[in-house]
C-alpha cells in the first residue's frame, strides 16, 4: 500500500516533475501554487505525496481556509477551476483521499472538499452543480471557423467590425487588472489584489498568456489570463467591461484567444469551468467546446448537508446586489479580504 507523507520545499522539483508527466496532472497541480496560496492569500497548506517502495505515485495539494465569514474549509483546489487527487492508480488515490482527511480533521476543518474531473468513489458526498468546457483545438484555426455554426461566424465578424483588437503579453497586467475586477465587481463578486497576478505572472513566466482587447480608442475592453500546460490552454480568469458586452467584446476575446492558442501548436483549450445549465455554459458550447462534469466530493461531519458556497445560492443573492452597488473605492479596499475567503 502507498504510503502519504507532507512534502516541504526539498521535494518540490520532484513533485513538478511528476506532474509534468503524468496526465490525471493539472496546472493547479503545480508546486508554485502551495507559494502563491500561502504568501498571497495567507492560507496554510499541506501538499501529501503517496509513494510505493519510495517512488512517487500520487500528488495532492491541500489549502486550508480560514475565514469569520465561512469558518474553515480544507480544499483541493481552492479558487481555481479544480485539483484532487493525480496519481497512477487507484489505491494512490485512495491512499491520499484518507490522508486529505486526517489532515482536514488536524486542521479542525468544518470540512473538505476535492474538486476532481472524475468521481472518487466510496462514501463522500458529491455535487455534480458545475461542469468543464473543454474545445479540441486544430494547428489550422481556419478549420474551427469553418465548423462554427453561420450565426456564430457573423457575430465575431460584427465584433471585429466594432474595432475590438488583442494584444499579448506580460506587460498589460494592468490593463488586465483593471478590466476583470470592474467585470467581477458588476458580477457582484469580490476580486483579488493586482500583487497577486503580478506574483503569479512572476512565478510562471512564460507558462502564463496574458491577452487583453482593446477599442478603437486603445481602451481595454475586455481581458483574460490562462495557464499554459503540456498540450493546453487553461482558461483562469477573463473578465468584460459592461459597456462593452453589446459591441459583441466576448465573441472577439474568445475568437483570439482560441486562435492563438491553435497557431502556437496547443491541442487542448480549458474555456473554464461553469455552472451547470447556466448562461456561460450556453455561451461556450457555441465554441464547439465539450460539456464534462465536474466532481465536488466532500467529507462532511455526520448528519451534515452538503455546503451551498456558490453565487447560485439564493442565500448569498442579497449580498451579491449589495456587493454591485458599492463605490469602485470601497471594493478596492474590502474586496480582497473577502476574495480570499471565497474558495
Amino acid at each position: 500500500m502507498p504510503t502519504v507523507t507532507r512534502c516541504t520545499s526539498d521535494h518540490a522539483e520532484e513533485w513538478d516533475a511528476f506532474v509534468a508527466r503524468v496526465p490525471a496532472a493539472t496546472f493547479y497541480h503545480r508546486w508554485s501554487w502551495k507559494t502563491l496560496n500561502e504568501r498571497q492569500l495567507g492560507h496554510d497548506t499541506a501538499y501529501l505525496a503517496a509513494r510505493v517502495d519510495g517512488r512517487l505515485t500520487g500528488v495532492l495539494p491541500t489549502v486550508r481556509v480560514h475565514t469569520w465569514l465561512f469558518g474553515t474549509i480544507a480544499c483541493t483546489m481552492p479558487f481555481v477551476n479544480y485539483g484532487g487527487p493525480a496519481s497512477e492508480d487507484a489505491d494512490t488515490e485512495r491512499a491520499l483521499v484518507e490522508a486529505a482527511i486526517s489532515q482536514a480533521h488536524e486542521w479542525r476543518a468544518d470540512y473538505l472538499e476535492l474538486r476532481t474531473r472524475h468521481p472518487l468513489g466510496g462514501d463522500l458526498a458529491v455535487s455534480q452543480h458545475k461542469v468543464s468546457l473543454t474545445l479540441e483545438l486544430t494547428p489550422d484555426p481556419d478549420v474551427l471557423w469553418n465548423r462554427f455554426k453561420t450565426g456564430h461566424r457573423q457575430e465575431i465578424r460584427k465584433a471585429a467590425k466594432n474595432g475590438l483588437s488583442a494584444r499579448f503579453g506580460p506587460e498589460l497586467l494592468d490593463a488586465f487588472y483593471s478590466v476583470v475586477a470592474e467585470s467581477w465587481h458588476d458580477l457582484g463578486t469580490p476580486f483579488y489584489r493586482k500583487r497577486y497576478f503580478e506574483d503569479i505572472l512572476h512565478t510562471f513566466g512564460d507558462r502564463i498568456r496574458l491577452c487583453v482587447l482593446f477599442d478603437r480608442a486603445g481602451r481595454p475592453a475586455a481581458a483574460a489570463m490562462d495557464g499554459l500546460h503540456r498540450d493546453t490552454v487553461e482558461g483562469m480568469w477573463l473578465g468584460i467591461r459592461p459597456q462593452y458586452r453589446k459591441q459583441l467584446a466576448g465573441y472577439a476575446l474568445y475568437w483570439e484567444l482560441i486562435k492563438d492558442a491553435c497557431e502556437r501548436g496547443f491541442g487542448i483549450f480549458h474555456l473554464g469551468r461553469s455552472t451547470a445549465d447556466s448562461g456561460a455554459e450556453t455561451f461556450k458550447k457555441k465554441w464547439l467546446a465539450e460539456a464534462r462534469p465536474l466532481f465536488w466530493h466532500y467529507h462532511l461531519p455526520a448528519g451534515q448537508p452538503m455546503p451551498g458556497l456558490n453565487v447560485q445560492n439564493p442565500k448569498y443573492q442579497l449580498a451579491i446586489k449589495v456587493w454591485r452597488q458599492l463605490p469602485p473605492a470601497v471594493v478596492g479596499a474590502i474586496g480582497p479580504s473577502i476574495a480570499r475567503g471565497l474558495p
